[in-house]
């Protein structure tokens, strides 16, 4: 059954559920199939080239009627990347990490919808300013690049400073408990990436699947090792929350003894085309504990739906009818 939101009146989809637009791992087909199972997919632009961008655009716009989206890493996209993507009809187009205000224009003036993540207060303000139709607040527990504040307390402060603007969860949601959850916390639906990330239509490596199945939370950590070692221009105020490894294992600490360090980080290079595990950045977040089985993002949507309707109809019957009795 569909699990109606504000979200999904304003997306057009079934259930509040959208999958992250994880640069790398979150392509056309797997947009697609999150679409395709009721909830709203989104290719992650990130700072993919434009070729790729292109051709996984090509491919969720052809593999479905479904609604879907792109989302672009702020600090890293100029308009006229915006521009060349909404050319394809995007149904929203997310913006996260960085400034929204020179591109939230570009997103305004076209028919798309603009999603804009927050890991703060400041950028959730930013957001309502700039006039985002839904703002994604972002918890720490989430895998990859975030913050710094708890998803539980966040959200509902999220809530309370954008109302009547709908609000998503996202970090550590990775079955229906949580969309359940996010939803008691005045939420209109989530954002989830690790459980999309581990589906069969993910463009993740299939070792990177192997080890987000088979870890768990604990195995994760927040670090800026990864980012240094990959000469990634990230702002330092955004950690990631990836497995750990040998390498983060021998560097943490030591941060700026890598960055001066050129020998290394031509090595790290060179070991992460191999696909050397000891250094492949495993961008995890802490629902792991939730999920082993390698499933179509189809069919995890589906379950996630059901599931959130299962916990919301046992919280209904716990709940004490207008006399005060249970019932």
């Amino acid at each position: 059954m569909p699990l109606p939101t504000a979200v999904t009146s304003l997306l057009g989809v079934s259930h509040p559920i959208l999958l992250a637009p994880m640069g790398g791992a979150a392509g056309g087909a797997l947009a697609a199939a999150v679409s395709a199972g009721g909830g709203f997919g989104l290719v992650g632009g990130g700072r993919e080239s434009g070729e790729w961008a292109a051709r996984e655009l090509e491919i969720v716009r052809t593999s479905t009627q479904a609604p879907w989206g792109i989302g672009f890493l702020t600090f890293a996209t100029d308009a006229s990347t915006v521009e060349r993507a909404l050319k394809f009809g995007p149904t929203a187009v997310m913006l996260s990490f960085g400034d929204p205000r020179p591109l939230a224009p570009v997103v305004r003036d076209s028919p798309a919808h603009l999603i804009v993540q927050v890991t703060d207060l400041d950028e959730a303000r930013a957001a309502l300013a700039v006039g985002a139709d839904l703002i994604v607040a972002q918890g720490t527990e989430s895998g990859g690049h975030g913050g710094t504040r708890g998803t539980l307390p966040f959200v509902p402060a999220v809530i309370d400073l954008v109302t009547p603007t709908p609000v998503l969860a996202a970090g550590g949601v990775g079955d229906g408990r949580g969309l359940a959850a996010a939803l008691a916390l005045g939420a209109a639906g989530v954002l989830i990436g690790t459980r999309f990330l581990a589906c069969l239509e993910s463009l993740a490596q299939p070792a990177v699947v192997k080890a987000i199945l088979e870890g768990g939370a604990e195995d994760t950590e927040r670090n800026r090792v990864l980012d240094i070692a990959r000469r990634a221009p990230w702002p330092s105020r955004y950690t990631a929350r990836t497995m750990r490894n040998a390498f983060t294992d021998h560097w943490r600490g030591r941060e700026e003894e890598l960055a001066q360090s050129p020998a290394v980080l031509d090595g790290f290079a060179e070991a992460a085309e191999r696909g050397d595990m000891d250094v492949v950045p495993v961008w995890a977040g802490e629902s792991m504990d939730l999920f082993d089985q390698l499933e179509s993002a189809t069919d995890v949507v589906g379950a996630i739906a059901r599931q959130a309707e299962e916990a919301l109809d046992c919280i209904d019957r716990r709940s004490p009818g207008p006399s005060g009795v249970k019932g």
